[in-house]
């Protein structure tokens, strides 16, 4: 979708669809109020009249008003003005742009950006519409051809601002970018998106821009290095493992770079710790954590923004099979500590930690996993927010605000040394499950035992990168997180 900005006042913008928004029992403002006024007043009878429903992210199309050159007008309702805040704002965009992707139209002249609200200023406002128009025009294709008589999607759009908020629009197409490379990339089934797929996707990337290095380690390098862990995840399926490193330099090589580590696996059974029948058709999504760092990366590199990144993607296919580990197993990671397994189904903690350990070679500024860890993650916190967990206070309150600023929202979990006690095994240096209290928490002291001495962070997605059971599939989360942490470093 072609996107740009045009400061044409919204009465006098010929488009076939302009998008407005109105709060409810309040004046109009901004271009609700120009085409109020164009209309000798028309817009405000039908609020009045109750024609227009003024409620939180209610649609009403009207068509021919008087004085407007537009054919249809969106009037997208915002409810209460004190209730407005940037999640508010964040889902009224994203329903214009829904509402849209099911019409007929593929053109629109959005103006909910010039909407005014406290602590939402103008580049924000602007950015956030154009991001969530794009995320709500996003249709999976890549398997399911449209039918002849679907809607298509938008085609263009341009936004109600001057050239002055241009920067802003280009922050927009890179998280876009990244929200896109990120849920198609979930969305597609794993007989396709297999490690190797991966690394097609992050070679593709690499070829796109001449700051960008790609190094793929297969089974045998791997091996070299005593990735015992990652490689044991991997040895039941026929698609062999891979450890992906793009490396993006947006500074000078003496700059330490933020390395995003992405739990990838592209298909978990659960191994022979095997998981039920239902459902486990969603375990395609448990790469996520590969896909949202893999979009944060692009949108950087897109956004060529200055700071040093380092992507590291831990990528294999967990299957039962004759060769695949066993529960009793004990696997020696590449930090050279042991491992007990007592379930299968517990992998990505072990693909995470012999990734983690091969990305302290980076010396990272900050070294951040992301990864659909734990089924408790989504019991503890819902599809609403991803666990945030660290021993660096300052880290973990930089990955909060930045869920904050992009709405893209995570919540801090204890990673207290109390914890760690779940973990003891009579035979290894610890186990890789700590029982059913504190499932999510103890998943992150595993991990924590990988990055000592490291600026570190865990993020587990699990119930925010697609929502469980439902039917949009891939949410791209947590891209705009990890892509507004970035800006923020840079």
């Amino acid at each position: 979708m072609k996107i740009t900005l045009d400061s044409t006042p919204a009465n006098a913008v010929d488009t076939a669809c302009l998008v407005i928004g109105v709060f409810s029992k309040a004046a109009l403002q901004g271009s609700a109020d120009l085409v109020n006024q164009a209309s000798n007043g028309a817009l405000q009878k039908l609020i009045d009249s109750s024609d227009v429903d003024t409620s939180w992210k209610c649609a009403t199309l009207l068509h021919g008003l008087p004085g407007v050159a537009a054919e249809r007008i969106l009037v997208m309702g915002c409810g209460e003005t004190d209730k407005f805040d940037a999640v508010r704002y964040d889902l009224v965009c994203k329903s214009a742009g829904k509402f849209l992707r099911d019409h007929a139209v593929t053109s629109a002249h959005f103006c909910l950006n010039d909407i005014q609200a406290s602590d939402l200023n103008e580049h924000w406002r602007l950015r956030q519409a154009a991001v969530n128009l794009d995320w709500s025009n996003y249709l999976y294709t890549a398997t399911k051809a449209p039918k002849d008589d679907d809607h298509e999607p938008l085609k263009a759009a341009s936004f109600s601002a001057g050239d002055e908020l241009q920067p802003a629009l280009e922050q927009a197409r890179g998280f876009a970018a990244g929200y896109r490379r990120s849920r198609e990339l979930g969305n597609l089934p794993p007989n396709i998106c297999n490690p190797a797929y991966l690394e097609s996707e992050a070679r593709e990337i690499a070829g796109l821009y001449a700051n960008v290095d790609i190094e793929v380690l297969g089974q045998e390098e791997m091996a070299a290095l005593k990735m015992s862990a990652l490689l044991a995840v991997g040895q039941g399926s026929v698609n062999e493992p891979k450890l992906i490193v793009m490396k993006y330099r947006g500074k000078d090589d003496t700059s330490p770079p933020v390395v995003l580590v992405g739990k990838g696996i592209t298909f978990d059974s659960g191994g022979l710790s095997l998981k039920p029948g239902p459902n486990m058709e969603q375990m395609k999504f448990d790469m996520g954590g590969a896909a949202s760092v893999i979009g944060a990366f692009e949108a950087c590199a897109l956004m060529q923004l200055p700071v040093n990144v380092v992507c590291v993607v831990a990528a294999a296919e967990n299957m039962p099979d004759g060769k695949a580990y066993r529960p009793g197993d004990v696997l020696t990671s590449m930090s050279g500590k042991t491992i007990e397994v007592l379930n299968t189904d517990a992998e990505g903690r072990l693909v995470l930690c012999d990734a983690l350990t091969y990305s302290e070679q980076f010396n990272p500024a900050a070294l951040i996993d992301v990864a659909t860890l734990t089924g408790a993650c989504v019991i503890a916190l819902g599809n609403h927010a991803s666990a945030i967990m660290s021993k660096h206070d300052d880290l973990a309150d930089e990955l909060i605000e930045a869920g904050q600023q992009a709405v893209d929202r995570g919540w801090r979990l204890p990673l207290w040394d109390d914890y760690q006690a779940q973990l003891k095994s009579l035979f290894a240096d610890m186990k890789n499950v700590g029982g059913m209290p504190a499932g999510s928490v103890t998943a992150g002291c595993f991990l924590s035992r990988f990055t000592e001495g490291q600026r570190w962070a865990h993020i587990d997605c699990a119930g925010t990168t697609w929502k469980w059971g439902g039917d949009e599939g891939s949410t791209g989360r947590p891209v705009g997180l990890l892509t507004q942490f970035l800006i923020n470093q840079a």
